[in-house]
């Protein structure tokens, strides 16, 4: 497994194509756009880094995992009266589908349904507490206290809200927020400016590679339904209208942000974190896509493998 690694770091380096910073983030546009950076996790404990695994990045919309997993724990099947299950087919960022379907996102990991999300596990509550609950969380599947929000990026994405606000107005004039929309996009904007770096991401998604359960400390994170579920909609859904493409050449559930990560989950074998600052037409990191489908192809570890 080492080797994998070291070798898909080593391609990853010579590559010159290395796609487009999301620099309409403004904070994003400083980070170095050269590091590359990859790590396994599996479930007896084991990890595996090559690169800048230990560089810290902002998650973005690979949170939407962590707090899809908080609305099924508290909502369970209700939290689908919020929000759907169906593949976009559009942008992360569209607001075309919301139109057509009465403001109701159509599934966790747009920005709209990640949104909807938000609102759905505030309960009420102030965006502080929602948002120390997330962080709790975030710190229960990795075991690692240190991970805190990048505020400058928070700040940068509210300073930059436009469109995200679009998105949650629109819903909530078909009734669909239950929130003050600045208060909901506080808590959205600071879930997404959540700081990790592979090694820590790949440990965060190791619940979802044993059915719901942490098998290195033993914890149950949800139920064996729920995270299959979870699963599933990383599979359809986890990289926008580029999901298909991901499911083609890489056959693995995962989920994409803007910051250049993408978290993927292989089934009872290991999770894979990988990072590359700079994204494709879609807005997935374009390394990462390579250097995923590099290590399917020296492992095997395709969930449509025999």
């Amino acid at each position: 497994m080492q080797q994998i690694l070291d070798d898909i770091a080593a391609q990853m380096a010579l590559e010159t194509d290395r796609g487009k910073v999301a620099d309409y983030i403004p904070q994003l546009a400083h980070v170095d756009p050269n590091q590359f950076g990859i790590a396994v996790a599996t479930p007896d404990g084991k990890m595996y880094t090559a690169g800048n695994a230990s560089t810290l990045f902002s998650i973005q919309s690979i949170s939407k995992i962590f707090t899809l997993t908080i609305a099924l724990g508290k909502l369970g099947d209700g939290l689908w009266t919020h929000v759907g299950r169906e593949p976009s087919g559009d942008p992360f960022n569209s607001i075309v589908m919301l139109e057509h379907e009465t403001g109701r996102p159509r599934n966790p990991f747009i920005n709209a349904g990640a949104i909807a999300v938000v609102d759905a596990i505030m309960m009420g509550h102030e965006p502080k507490e929602t948002l120390g609950e997330i962080l709790q969380f975030v710190h229960f599947i990795t075991d690692d206290e240190s991970i805190r929000f990048d505020h400058k990026v928070a700040a940068s994405e509210m300073a930059h809200k436009d469109r995200n606000a679009s998105l949650a107005y629109f819903m909530k004039s078909f009734g669909r927020l239950k929130h003050d929309v600045d208060k909901v996009l506080g808590v959205y904007f600071h879930q997404c400016s959540i700081e990790m770096n592979c090694q820590q991401l790949a440990s965060a998604g190791l619940y979802l590679v044993s059915n719901g359960v942490d098998k290195h400390s033993g914890v149950r994170v949800i139920n064996e339904h729920r995270a299959r579920r979870i699963n599933s909609l990383m599979m359809m859904c986890g990289h926008y209208d580029g999901s298909g493409e991901f499911a083609y050449r890489v056959g693995l559930p995962g989920k994409s942000g803007v910051g250049g990560g993408i978290l993927t989950i292989a089934p009872g074998k290991g999770s894979i974190a990988v990072w590359s600052l700079g994204l494709d037409h879609i807005g997935n990191s374009k390394l990462g896509l390579k250097a995923l489908e590099l290590f399917v192809q020296e492992t095997g570890w395709s969930v449509f493998a025999e």
